[in-house]
């Protein structure tokens, strides 16, 4: 058996330094039920002393969070989530990268990968100019378009008149992972729903995007992004 590989990264650190190995003892215990799960010790200048973690994705992390807050009586400070990106240096090693603050010097950076995903959304008919603009406006890429046959549909309102629809896409990981559902929940009046797989790895024309504060940079708030929406 092989647990699966998580596909989100985020910082958490206890809000009081002092909760440090309570933390690390309550992700271990954690871990025992949930292999997927993964953590390592990190650092950061403006938080202290936390753990990378990883997860199989945005609700498995608010659900580890908020055990870990009620279960455990943590309070917590997590930034913001990535993926894990594969950077191609120029000598020809390859490195994973889950927390932006680590992405090597751009001159030793060959080419930045990251994880895309194929996206399916179905949706009532009435909503598809709205979720076709949401997706193109995350970087997506158009695959196909059916409509889906609906049993008795017999009424005209603008939700379900002209049926379903299956929208196909190729959109990058990190593009979904912050607001992407809401925003799909909120074009749709709530009726679309959307199931995705990790197609795999492609280059991208990513940078790294790092937060000044008082002219100096704070590691805990540094992205990767696109270079056109950095």
């Amino acid at each position: 058996y092989e647990p699966l590989k998580p596909m989100v990264y985020t910082g958490l650190y206890p809000a009081d330094g002092e909760d440090y190995l309570a933390l690390r003892e309550a992700l271990e215990k954690l871990r025992l039920n949930d292999p997927a799960l993964t953590f390592q010790p990190e650092s950061s200048v403006a938080l202290g002393s936390g753990f990378r973690c990883g997860f199989l994705g945005l609700l498995h992390m608010d659900v580890v969070q908020e055990r870990l807050e009620r279960e455990y009586d943590l309070s917590l400070l997590a930034t913001s989530p990535s993926v894990s990106y594969r950077v191609v240096l120029t000598d020809g090693k390859v490195e994973d990268v889950e927390n932006p603050s680590k992405l090597p010097p751009a001159q030793r950076i060959e080419e930045i990968q990251e994880p895309w995903l194929d996206l399916s959304v179905v949706t009532p008919a009435g909503y598809i100019g709205a979720i076709m603009d949401l997706v193109t406006s995350r970087r997506g890429q158009y695959k196909r378009m059916e409509y889906l046959q609906q049993d008795g549909a017999s009424n005209t309102d603008g939700a379900f008149g002209s049926g379903r629809v299956l929208l196909e896409y190729r959109v990058p990981l990190s593009e979904v992972l912050v607001d992407f559902y809401d925003q799909l929940k909120a074009r749709s009046q709530g009726y679309a729903s959307m199931d995705y797989s990790v197609s795999g790895y492609e280059s991208g024309n990513l940078v790294r995007l790092d937060i000044l504060v008082n002219a100096e940079p704070v590691d805990a708030f540094s992205v990767i992004v696109y270079r056109d929406g950095a």
